[in-house]
């Protein structure tokens, strides 16, 4: 029960030189937060008792105020007291609400959500893509799914929503949808965020992510070794659009570009930097960070096979990039051609440029992390592993001193 609930009368002075009588106002402060209301009652600051809130006097107008704010202040307690005993939603605002007579529409879940997502969709190009709203609009499928099979009911009051939601809402995710423990965690991150904006607004209380911790399993990212790398860059294609897709998957191994940022990729991308070299200066999509990149000779050669493609020209690109579905499909025959027996997709590109070319050539993490646009060395730690031929040369390196 929250105890933690003020109520104060006071005159509500517009600014120093007020004269004359000054409208008293009902202010209702819960945990701190505040909301207030007009009494349609004045007194003059003379004859205001700030300290109890009252006008002072005895004549028959200051009886008649305080008898009037007397009952005023009774029948707000008897409010409050009333929505904590039916452990209603009791903040500052929904107390003046009650006190109004105005009985407030309960916050519902899925009503939320889908305000959440509407929002985001309108949106769309400026603050998100198209893929984020697509994870929201999963997970809002998944929650209504859940809450019908689970309790047989279509919403719930934000109020209402515990740690044992959250428990039978992860259980659900994993024995009825089948999913693995990070996507789990991804939908329950996805969930979070509305429940946050329910917090921020004062529709619930208690946060029922204090005590759900789970922790993300860290995946064995797949990438493409130095031979196999070489292998892909000497592979000649007859049909031309393997080898386009051969060269831009190669161009974004020795760059660390996601598909996304290269496919935005404009000419005037490329300068020359402070070194007299030539360097790539591009916003990521995904986070909108400042990548800067030195273009190494091997990405630097691709770029010069296409400077006079007609495809280029048109488009103010840099490459000739096609959708990222047909990229994947496509690389799935160069692999097989390439005899690399691994799933390639165009975001493995991304994992070699940390590990395969840079991580493992000595490169600063520090570096790497600048180059592939990461906020935090956090993100990049994801993608530094040590591949069994550095370990094996570290480990050469120091039977020759220990020799």
């Amino acid at each position: 029960m929250i105890t933690n609930v003020n109520l104060l009368f006071y005159l509500k002075k517009r600014n120093a030189k007020t004269k004359g009588p000054i409208k008293i106002y009902l202010r209702f402060t819960v945990e701190g937060q505040r909301a207030e209301i007009s009494t349609n009652k004045s007194c003059t600051a003379e004859k205001w008792d700030t300290k109890e809130g009252r006008m002072l006097g005895s004549r028959e107008e200051a009886r008649t105020i305080n008898s009037q704010l007397d009952r005023m202040q009774t029948k707000a307690e008897e409010l409050y007291r009333l929505m904590a005993l039916n452990e209603e939603l009791l903040t500052a605002e929904t107390l003046k609400n009650r006190f109004l007579g105005k009985v407030e529409k309960a916050r519902t879940l899925i009503a939320v959500f889908t305000d959440h997502n509407d929002k985001m969709r309108s949106l769309l190009g400026q603050e998100y893509e198209k893929s984020t709203l697509g994870r929201y609009e999963t997970c809002l499928s998944h929650v209504k799914d859940f809450m019908k099979s689970r309790y047989g009911i279509s919403d719930i009051p934000v109020s209402k929503i515990s740690y044992t939601f959250l428990e039978d809402f992860d259980y659900y995710l994993r024995s009825v949808r089948k999913n693995g423990n990070n996507c789990t965690i991804k939908y329950l991150k996805n969930l979070g965020k509305v429940i946050r904006i329910c917090l921020g607004n004062g529709w619930l209380t208690v946060d029922p992510y204090i005590n759900y911790k789970p922790k993300a399993k860290q995946v064995d990212r797949q990438v493409v070794n130095l031979e196999e790398l070489d292998r892909l860059k000497a592979k000649e294609f007859t049909i031309e659009r393997l080898a386009v897709v051969r060269d831009v998957f190669v161009f974004c191994c020795y760059t660390g570009l996601a598909y996304a940022d290269v496919f935005k990729l404009k000419r005037e991308e490329l300068v020359e930097g402070a070194d007299g070299n030539r360097w790539i200066f591009t916003h990521r999509k995904k986070t909108d960070t400042l990548s800067r990149i030195p273009v190494l000779p091997a990405a630097m050669e691709i770029i010069e096979k296409y400077h006079d493609d007609v495809r280029c020209q048109v488009a103010n690109s840099l490459l000739p990039v096609m959708s990222n579905q047909k990229m994947n499909a496509y690389l799935k025959e160069i692999a097989i051609l390439c005899q690399i027996e691994k799933p390639l997709t165009f975001h493995i590109a991304r994992h070699t440029f940390a590990t395969t070319v840079t991580l493992n050539n000595g490169v600063p993490i520090e570096s790497v992390s600048k180059m592939l646009g990461h906020t935090s060395i956090k993100t990049t730690q994801i993608y530094a592993k040590v591949m069994d031929q550095k370990i094996g040369a570290d480990m050469e390196r120091l039977k020759m001193k220990l020799a």
